[in-house]
């Protein structure tokens, strides 16, 4: 081989990239693609504009020149807004200058959350179901994902027992996520404590993935549903990281904004991370989180009160599809039906649908061993679509 090639040769990517494999998720986007009149129902994106007042607010920061770069940890007055908003909502108070780093979205929350408390072969239990991300995020890391899994029998709920023999001498971590993706179930204040009481026994961090917390749907079965932030228990403070988003709550997906709050040791540790990969997050979507925390709220109430509906008309027709059952989630703005009674896996029911009823939704299996035998649909689109999308499913499955 003459010099030249050997300098023009491509270098293979990294072991770690190959690792990561593509998400079921993926798969049925790119799919999605080729098919002109397709129904999204399996995208976990609000169809909802961003409000008014949130996008006046960025644009008033353009206009006045906020558009440098900020601190690593995020502008002073969000930080500030955030620690109230955990404060008076979540019951745990976090100093905004020890306690505080503002995130690329809970995406980036959670991955430099891992980079800061997990070192390479260590070990963190990651809920089965659980968001596929979970998992990729935790090998990029270079810690390896042990998953536990949530029974569609005990409700999604907090199996002590079943988790217990997971643990290891290399587990540092358990992640829990409540509301949950793809479930949309919802952890007790039972279900919390036990975690909590888990975590202090085995002496583990506890990283709570909490951006679904306002999207809960109470009716007179659930009078007493509410989300308990798992760091406002005694003695959980220290351990907790809490990881939370603007993107779902205020419809802020592409401003790719959200935060972290932890002891000032993990918070310093992912300061510096932050500050290495990116110098800091967008100025602009920083000055936009600030109004969505400092604005009015009416339009988060509104969009709840619209997913409620949605979600009752989409429990309601699943259920009259033949070989569907779904039970009715609590929360987020997903259905988890089961569909084992089809004959077909998740994925193959998944690209059947796709194909025959131009309406993309997602198997199960994308979310690990316990989502096989369910479909993931995302009741984040209009009623009218989600009504046309079920009829679509009834046809080419009964």
């Amino acid at each position: 081989m003459t010099l030249s090639e050997l300098r023009s040769k491509s270098k293979p990517a990294s072991r770690r990239s190959g690792n990561l494999g593509v998400s079921g998720i993926r798969v049925i986007f790119e799919k999605a693609q080729t098919i002109p009149d397709v129904i999204r129902l399996e995208f976990g994106e609000p169809d909802f504009d961003t409000p008014k007042n949130i996008k006046d607010a960025a644009t008033r920061a353009i206009s006045a020149g906020k558009t440098k770069y900020t601190s690593g940890s995020g502008i002073p007055e969000l930080r500030k807004a955030i620690s109230t908003k955990l404060e008076n909502e979540n019951a745990v108070f976090y100093d905004p200058s020890k306690e505080i780093v503002v995130s690329a979205g809970a995406t980036a929350g959670i991955y430099i959350s891992l980079l800061a408390t997990l070192d390479p072969g260590d070990e963190i239990l990651i809920p089965n179901p659980g968001w596929a991300t979970y998992v990729y995020s935790v090998k990029l890391a270079g810690a390896s994902p042990v998953l536990y899994n949530l029974e569609a029998l005990n409700d999604y709920s907090f199996q002590r027992n079943l988790v217990e023999k997971l643990v290891t001498s290399r587990t540092k971590a358990i992640l829990i996520n409540s509301p949950s993706n793809p479930m949309g179930s919802v952890f007790s204040r039972r279900d919390i404590q036990n975690v909590a009481q888990f975590a202090q026994d085995h002496d583990l961090t506890v990283l709570s993935d909490e951006v679904y917390e306002k999207f809960l749907y109470g009716d007179a079965s659930t009078s007493n549903l509410e989300h308990v932030s798992i760091a406002s228990l005694p003695e959980m403070k220290g351990r907790t990281v809490t990881i939370n988003s603007f993107s779902k709550t205020y419809a802020m997906t592409g401003w790719r904004i959200g935060y972290v709050a932890a002891s000032e040791q993990i918070v310093d540790a992912m300061v510096k991370i932050n500050t290495a990969a990116s110098s800091c997050i967008s100025t602009i979507s920083q000055f936009a989180a600030l109004e969505a925390l400092n604005g009015p709220q009416d339009s988060v109430k509104q969009m709840i009160e619209t997913y409620k509906k949605r979600r009752d008309a989409t429990v309601s027709r699943l259920n009259q599809i033949q070989g569907f059952s779904c039970p009715v989630p609590r929360g987020a703005f997903y259905a988890f039906p089961e569909i084992s009674r089809t004959g077909l896996s998740s994925f193959d029911l998944s690209m059947k649908i796709l194909e025959s009823a131009h309406v993309a939704t997602v198997p199960g299996s994308a979310f690990g061993s316990q989502g096989e035998a369910h479909l993931r649909i995302a009741y984040a689109n209009s009623l009218e679509n989600i009504e046309l999308a079920l009829d679509r499913i009834s046809k080419v499955t009964n």
